[in-house]
């Protein structure tokens, strides 16, 4: 509360409403509590100058505690803005509880069929409303956690997991080469093995209803979406992905239902749909890729190459790929860019930025690192572009996490500022936020700041995935003290204008896999 008032103290000193948006609000449901899928969904509203609402925090779980689903609903049926012009809403969430949520025991069929049911009788109360959902495929595996606090009562804990891991990445239905192999993963895994089979069947039956219900006669929403969380193009997944791609063509769901790689940025992608919508506009979008090959590039937690996941989440946006008469041009810098191509890259976005066109730039190169923190690659382009100021007039900037994570989070911030320009809405001070937010985290924390405190970590061997209260509030101050810093850096050269009037760093998940930044800037008092 207390770091809420001195934020909203700083907005109002620096001539920004702390409360936008005469528009009609849109209602939004994240899959979780994480910054990227709540508090970056949100801020893509204020760069619009439009309200994004969620539920109360307290329904949305918190890491292996997961959300509300009833409460949730209810607050949609009771408490959510009555004249929200669009509806964004996590089926993960709503389901389940969560991303985490979904990939764990508890939450039975019966449950999630009445909980799709209350879902599709809310858009009976707001027919003239734009109605989208999210939701994934479950990934090859659930999440990792140590056996320690939460862990230690978790269903796939320590060694388990791998063991799971490890038979997921087998093919379905099993090669005979892998026979050995499968029955041995089973024998490891125990009686995790057959929950973790029966999670995946009720995940799979589940999504399946909700394509049913997006479909006709339903046509429950106007735009389905699920994700295929991080997978690879072989795995126990695909034939789930098969089943549900079958069921869009028989269930005749048209372009109302979509498959594509990723999940983090799902939630992003569709409120700025819902932003470029309400303003009748279908945003034109090129894509520049650092090298000649470089729509080929694949990362190897997803089932397709980069160009599948950027054509996609360009639509899922709410855009259209226009190589020709761009309205913003997506820049995508992939592995094994040669120094020549960086150079004629970084060229090719000032030219872009010189005619005054949106620029957007999605760096993918920390998979060339094993998509491990701290690669120095791209650490050393985000130094570049910072110093020779193409940063400064980017409209949007990510480089972190899976391919459509990076891309999805960089297309979405683009066209929130082109809703927001074209509607006279635009918060120049909330773009340079969430602008100045991902170089901090995508570059600074997750290269600079990171492999520190994961080294500090391991040297004492604690696992960095899950960290008991008096490691965590230590950690979190060590992160705190080191990403200040960095971040201070960082706004000399990308807002050399501003300062920093209150910030807020913590590690929202007691873990370093990501931090959480919280900022209010304001413009410098001119000197006399």
């Amino acid at each position: 509360m207390r770091f809420a008032l001195v934020l909203a103290a700083a907005l109002l000193l620096a001539g920004r409403p702390v409360a936008a948006a005469t528009a009609r609000p849109i209602v939004f449901v994240s899959m979780d509590d994480r910054p990227v899928t709540l508090q970056l969904p949100v801020l893509l509203g204020r760069i619009a100058g439009r309200n994004v609402v969620t539920p109360p925090r307290a329904l949305l779980g918190h890491y292996t505690e997961p959300g509300s689903p009833d409460a949730i609903i209810a607050w949609l049926n009771a408490r959510a803005p009555r004249d929200a012009g669009a509806y964004v809403l996590s089926t993960d969430m709503l389901v389940y509880g969560g991303l985490l949520a979904s990939r764990v025991p508890g939450t039975t069929y019966a449950d999630a069929y009445y909980r799709v049911r209350d879902v599709v009788r809310l858009r009976a109360h707001h027919p003239n409303a734009w109605f989208s959902a999210f939701g994934t495929i479950m990934r090859l595996a659930p999440t990792g956690m140590p056996a320690i606090g939460a862990g230690q009562t978790y269903f796939a804990s320590g060694a388990i997991w791998q063991y799971l891991w490890e038979y997921a990445k087998l093919h379905d239905p099993i090669l005979p080469g892998e026979q050995a192999r499968a029955e041995q993963f089973r024998a490891l895994a125990g009686p995790a093995f057959d929950e973790y089979v029966a999670d995946r069947a009720r995940d799979l039956a589940v999504d399946r209803l909700w394509v049913a219900k997006a479909s006709p006669p339903s046509s429950a929403f106007d735009l389905l979406v699920l994700g295929q969380d991080d997978a690879g193009p072989v795995g126990i997944d695909v034939p789930d992905r098969a089943a549900l791609e079958g069921d869009i063509v028989s269930d005749g769901a048209g372009e109302r239902v979509a498959i594509e790689p990723g999940a983090d940025e799902l939630g992003m992608a569709l409120v700025a749909h819902a932003l470029a919508r309400s303003i009748g506009w279908r945003p034109r979008i090129a894509v520049r890729y650092s090298t000649p090959g470089g729509a080929l590039a694949q990362d190897p937690l997803e089932y397709a190459p980069v160009s599948v996941a950027i054509g996609r989440l360009i639509a899922l946006c709410g855009g259209v790929e226009n190589d020709e008469n761009p309205e913003i041009v997506l820049y995508v810098r992939v592995p094994e860019t040669s120094p020549a191509q960086d150079d004629a890259f970084v060229e090719a976005m000032r030219a872009d930025e010189t005619l005054g066109r949106s620029v957007a730039l999605a760096d993918i190169t920390f998979l060339e690192g094993g998509g491990n923190p701290g690669y120095a690659d791209q650490g050393g382009f985000a130094r570049r572009i910072l110093a020779d100021g193409i940063a400064t007039r980017l409209d949007a900037y990510a480089s972190w996490n899976t391919n459509a994570n990076t891309v999805g989070t960089a297309l979405a911030e683009a066209v929130a500022a082109g809703v927001g320009r074209r509607s006279g809405t635009y918060d120049d001070l909330a773009h340079k936020e969430f602008t100045f937010m991902r170089f901090a985290d995508d570059y600074a924390y997750h290269v600079e700041v990171r492999p520190l405190l994961d080294a500090q970590l391991e040297a004492q061997k604690i696992d960095h995935m899950l960290l008991l209260p008096p490691v965590a509030a230590r950690v979190a101050e060590e992160n705190r003290a080191l990403l200040w810093n960095e971040a201070q850096a960082i706004l000399t050269q990308l807002y050399p204008g501003y300062h920093i009037a209150a910030m807020r760093i913590t590690l929202p998940w007691d873990r370093t896999f990501e931090t959480q930044i919280e900022v209010g800037l304001a413009p410098n008092v001119p000197t006399k």
